[in-house]
């Protein structure tokens, strides 16, 4: 067993070796996001080092000068708290520390010094062999944040968490991070740490904590929180108004009863009592949590598990105004949390989850939410899988391996996550919830109960994890299709092209390509006895909001004596092109290459006329419920089927599921070879009455109505007329019988 992360990567070669050595001598590197290397620089020493990729954010990190070095011993290299020296502990506040004489704090300076730049500037320090880095918001957390277990331990995913949020703070385009998360991940303390982090060098700010509920909230407020400030070194620590413990508010200010305190030093000279005027506070939760504050950081815990009548969506637009002044974003939220089902408040959080993704910005150069969003896979961070130097066991090794709880580790994190899965499989809701807590892909996260779906869901999640376990990449190819030497209408090649928009899992041999009919100056698909289209098109190529529909373009063959495999969804198409004229010709050229009929809803009709103004009104299916003289006029010229019909909507929807059980997920201990995700994905959320969102199953619906146009076909009304046989009847009353006339 092989296991080969994808949660991180280093970036050679970015900055030209000359450039980057001459910017580091003269500390030229400035924190925030680089335009011109797009990535964004973290270091505040003004000199980088490597640069690494984390779910698609480039972030240049600071060189390595020097690296703390615990042994000499590889294996005996690993992160370890420094003891808080003895002398130093007994001191409780500034106050006391003004009462020590001079030799003792001259002593004690420089430590004090470097402890305040490893929290600036971050920390290097050897790791089995090599140097790593931790932010200085980590290092506060190792080294000076007290949680339920005493002090934290070291995991490689934390450090690349902290390396990502410092990211997010750098960045002068961002809200932020939504983090996606397993359940036990530490977020809740690492977000109360860089609270009390950011608030003790922070003043006239206000850092705020939501949650699920307000009484979550408060916990997190009062056994989080407070204890973290609570236990900070006396340097660390500013001058706080209130309880020691407080119910509500961490108040970093001068108490009232002293702000006219004067302390005579140095020479009778007269110097008042200053403080920060920060505070930390939590609130009850609900959509306008925090509206018409202004906050620093935000810690937004649970995100995903809002349930009606809140709204995280809703609270989102409003606690994204606290974060800005005009433009300039002046604070961060640090939001993170495992999914609900979909109908628990999960649907939200995943919409404002992939509204977050780096790749997709506006011309602001910001996501959809503002947002940056963060994955990393249960295996990266799952307790008692964590080796001495931090990092998680993947797979099983020959030996035994020592974990940072002092226990042997024997086997590896992903089989252990599988044999749980395993046991599973007899109760897919107790399967969904597992995934949802403990997830290894973004769809894990967004499980929903089985219950919710209209189709045979536990079979759609068994079709959708048999993929993701085999790597289906390699059954499906991404592509393009193109006219023969650029000349239309004459014959199409499929090209492989990973920005193409097509996937595809079958390609017919090249006898079966291109075959086409002409019956009185109209092309017909010489194919129809392997297969068929179904589409769901769209007519107008931009609209008000930039977003609109995808077109969706599905392709289903049939049992058949050709080289084809019988039941099998080939193709998939779900985009929507700068042009409805693009998507048209997509779709045309998809229906020539395969030499197959399309069966399309005819509500839309533009890519219907367009096939019949370039000569393929053949390859265009009727109605299979209604014989030709019941046909509407358009219906007779374009063909395609209407979706107003409720005998339509379910005949659609009967289908679907009739696939499903069929050919879908396992039966007769055999997996189905359905390998296209986004299908599985939306058969999964399908809603009868809101379809206008699932142009996935609309497609593949009329895919396999196309394919079982039979079962459709209307019962003609028969007219039963006399047949006469020439056998005379008669009257048998009375003594002779007479002929019936």
């Amino acid at each position: 067993m092989s296991y080969k992360q994808t949660l991180w990567k280093e970036v050679k070669d970015i900055v030209n070796p000359k450039i980057l050595k001459k910017q580091n001598r003269f500390k030229k590197w400035e924190y925030g996001y680089n335009s011109d290397y797009d990535f964004i620089v973290i270091s505040k020493t003004g000199k980088i080092g490597k640069v690494i990729e984390i779910q698609n954010l480039r972030i240049a990190l600071p060189a390595a000068d020097e690296s703390f070095k615990r042994s000499e011993k590889k294996e005996e290299q690993h992160w370890e708290k420094q003891e808080y020296p003895k002398e130093l502990s007994r001191i409780k506040s500034r106050f006391d520390w003004e009462e020590y004489p001079s030799d003792f704090k001259e002593k004690w300076y420089d430590y004090i010094d470097e402890e305040f730049k490893r929290r600036e500037e971050g920390f290097y320090f050897f790791n089995h062999g090599s140097p790593i880095y931790i932010t200085g918001t980590h290092y506060m957390y190792l080294q000076w944040s007290k949680i339920d277990v005493g002090a934290p331990d070291f995991r490689e995913a934390n450090r690349l968490f902290y390396i990502f949020w410092e990211a997010c703070k750098a960045d002068n385009r961002c809200y932020g991070m939504c983090y996606l998360k397993n359940r036990r991940s530490g977020f809740s303390f690492m977000s109360s740490a860089e609270l009390v982090n950011q608030a003790t060098i922070s003043s006239d700010s206000r850092f705020g904590i939501l949650s699920k509920s307000g009484a979550d909230a408060k916990k997190m407020f009062t056994d989080k929180v407070v204890p973290i400030s609570v236990n900070y070194p006396f340097f660390f620590k500013p001058i706080q108004d209130g309880m020691d413990r407080p119910k509500t508010e961490l108040a970093y200010r001068v108490p009232a009863s002293k702000l006219t305190r004067r302390k005579l030093e140095n020479n009778e000279q007269l110097r008042e009592l200053d403080g920060l005027d920060t505070t930390i506070d939590w609130k009850n939760t609900g959509d306008n949590s925090y509206d018409g504050e202004k906050l620093r950081i935000l810690a937004h815990d649970e995100s995903g598990k809002w349930e009606r009548p809140d709204n995280i969506l809703n609270n989102w637009r409003v606690t994204k105004t606290t974060l800005r002044l005009g433009s300039r974003i002046v604070g961060k939220c640090m939001m993170g949390s495992t999914s609900n089902s979909l109908d628990k408040g999960g649907n939200n959080f995943k919409k404002l989850y992939y509204n977050s993704d780096v790749t997709k910005r506006n011309r602001n150069g910001q996501t959809s939410s503002g947002l940056y969003s963060l994955f990393i896979p249960m295996e990266w961070n799952y307790e008692g899988f964590m080796d001495t130097h931090g990092s998680p066991v993947f797979i099983r090794k020959e030996n035994p391996v020592k974990g940072v709880d002092g226990f042997e580790i024997t086997t590896g994190v992903i089989e252990h996550w599988q044999n749980e899965v395993e046991g599973l499989k007899s109760d897919q809701d107790s399967l969904n919830e597992y995934y949802r807590q403990f997830p290894r892909t973004e769809q894990h996260a967004f499980r929903d109960e089985s219950k919710q779906s209209l189709f045979n869901l536990t079979r759609i999640y068994q079709q959708i994890d048999y993929n993701a376990e085999f790597n289906n990449e390699t059954s499906v190819t991404r592509g393009k299709f193109i006219w023969k030497g650029g000349i239309r209408d004459t014959s199409v090649q499929f090209v492989p092209d990973k920005d193409g928009r097509f996937l595809i899992s079958w390609v017919p041999p090249l006898n079966l390509q291109n075959r086409i009919i002409l019956k009185n100056g109209v092309k017909y698909p010489a194919n129809e006895h392997i297969g068929a289209f179904g589409c769901d098109s769209y007519d107008i190529s931009g609209t008000v909001d930039g977003k609109g529909s995808n077109g969706a373009l599905h392709g289903l063959t049939k049992f058949s004596m050709e080289d084809a495999p019988p039941n099998h969804f080939f193709l998939e198409y779900i985009a929507r092109p700068q042009t409805a004229e693009i998507f048209f010709e997509d779709v045309l050229m998809a229906l020539i290459f395969y030499g197959m009929p399309l069966l399309c809803e005819n509500n839309k009709p533009r890519l219907l006329y367009y096939l019949k103004r370039r000569g393929y009104r053949g390859f265009s299916m009727n109605r299979p419920d209604k014989i030709w003289n019941k046909l509407s006029t358009t219906e007779k010229e374009i063909g395609g089927i209407p979706n107003s019909s409720e005998d339509i909507k379910q005949a659609h929807a009967a289908a679907i599921e009739s696939y499903v059980e069929e050919y879908v997920g396992l039966n007769n201990e055999e997996y189905g070879d359905m390998y296209l995700q986004k299908t599985l994905e939306d058969w999964a959320i399908f809603n009868i009455n809101n379809r206008t969102k699932h142009d996935a199953t609309i497609s593949s619906g009329l895919a396999i109505m196309a394919c079982n146009k039979n079962r459709y076909k209307p019962i003609a009304d028969l007219k039963r007329k006399p047949v006469y046989l020439g056998i005379k009847r008669y009257d048998n009353k009375g003594s002779i019988s007479k002929i019936i006339k």
